[in-house]
């Protein structure tokens, strides 16, 4: 069977040939031409959306907009923030939708100046109070380490909330570690009468595993289930193996999942795999490892996680053997990316970066750090830090 944008394409070169792309083209009006910037930007041809784009003579705010949008979803956030700019200067004037399309290219630090600026735009047209943008901008500064901006977008810009505002202002304190404020927020949302959705439930569960409340987590999740009838879904129990996992109970995560209403997934596989590399109970790793690589075999993440429980305990043969089984397989990780702010600039870093223009300086400074981290006969996870940086 095609694709559904073979048949798009397809339909596109209908259009030419019969000549209304000229129309279209043309004309003042662009809603066939955002159809099919839309249409090539969710089937990850961005490209040939762009060319939709770049030939439409009058571009009007949804042009822009469609444009945008298709490549934030794309995740070039780059040319997506170029191309909000290039609007304005055009003279086309961003709407709430181009602002909402917009906001998640910022979601990280060191585009949060930019999201602020948006922020600001939206200020200035007395369009910060509409309840979408808002949860959009909660979400942007949650994402971009911003976390008192966005309780402040939540308090004064959200007059009125919405499920998804609280949902998004939980989800932030969530990703935070700060499972206490979670939780408080989450009791209020109840108090106002909100019945909590899934996103809601499934942030302030994760909120209580990456904080250690337990028991405040399951009774959330029984009220959940037995009070506010919502069914139990994959995320909601993984949070729940998480939360147990991390705490060490192994065996009450296992009952857990033996009585789930559906079966474990890979997600709940992979939190009891790093629950048990963080404990390193290797028993309880080898046995959910061996259901993950089943499900998912070609996920690399799935070998890392064995790798670093075997890396905790010291085992650099076996850690040798999971990179072996990596390589043969063809799988590989994309490493972790760091930012530092000096300045105003933003610096980011990979594992064993040395494209930086200082590194060789950078890495001199390591050099002295681990002479004195040997000095002082700092052993705890030194190896780990050496293996990395050589």
């Amino acid at each position: 069977m095609k694709n559904n944008w073979q048949y798009g394409k397809e339909l596109h070169c209908y259009i030419v040939k019969s000549g209304l792309e000229s129309d279209f083209i043309v004309c003042s009006d662009a809603h066939l031409g955002c159809c099919l910037i839309d249409m090539y930007s969710k089937s990850f041809r961005v490209e040939l959306g762009r060319r939709v784009f770049d030939r439409l003579k009058h571009r009007n705010v949804f042009a822009w907009t469609a444009m945008i949008n298709g490549y934030v979803l794309n995740g070039d956030f780059d040319e997506a923030l170029i191309l909000f700019k290039d609007m304005q200067v055009e003279g086309v004037e961003p709407n709430k939708v181009s602002l909402i399309s917009i906001l998640p290219a910022c979601c990280s630090f060191d585009r949060l100046k930019g999201g602020k600026q948006i922020h600001a735009f939206s200020t200035r047209r007395v369009l910060n109070h509409e309840v979408s943008l808002c949860n959009a901008l909660i979400d942007m500064y949650s994402k971009s380490g911003s976390l008192s901006c966005a309780r402040r977008v939540f308090e004064h810009d959200c007059v009125t909330k919405d499920a998804i505002s609280w949902s998004s202002m939980i989800s932030a304190y969530s990703l935070h570690g700060n499972g206490r404020v979670a939780i408080t927020l989450y009791e209020k949302m109840l108090q106002h009468g909100i019945k909590p959705d899934r996103i809601a439930v499934v942030g302030v569960l994760s909120a209580c595993a990456r904080s250690g409340l337990v028991d405040e987590g399951i009774r959330i999740y029984d009220l959940a289930i037995n009070d506010y009838d919502l069914e139990p879904t994959l995320e909601m129990c993984a949070c729940i193996v998480d939360m147990l996992g991390k705490s060490g109970q192994f065996d009450r995560a296992l009952n857990f999942i033996k009585t789930m209403p559906m079966g474990p997934g890979p997600s709940i596989w992979g939190a009891l795999v790093n629950a048990a590399a963080i404990h390193g109970n290797s028993e309880v790793h080898n046995l959910a490892y061996r259901f993950l690589i089943q499900m998912e075999p070609e996920n690399p993440s799935n070998y890392v996680s064995l790798s670093n429980l075997y890396a905790s305990s010291q085992r650099w043969d076996v850690v040798s053997q999971v990179r072996t089984m990596m390589k043969d397989k063809g799988l590989k990780k994309f490493p972790g990316c760091s930012w530092i702010s000096i300045n105003t600039e933003t610096h980011s870093f990979y594992v064993a970066d040395k494209s930086h223009p200082c590194s060789l300086v950078i890495y001199e400074m390591l050099d002295q750090l681990i002479l004195a981290m040997k000095r002082d006969d700092y052993g705890v996870g030194f190896e780990d830090t050496v293996k990395v940086y050589e």
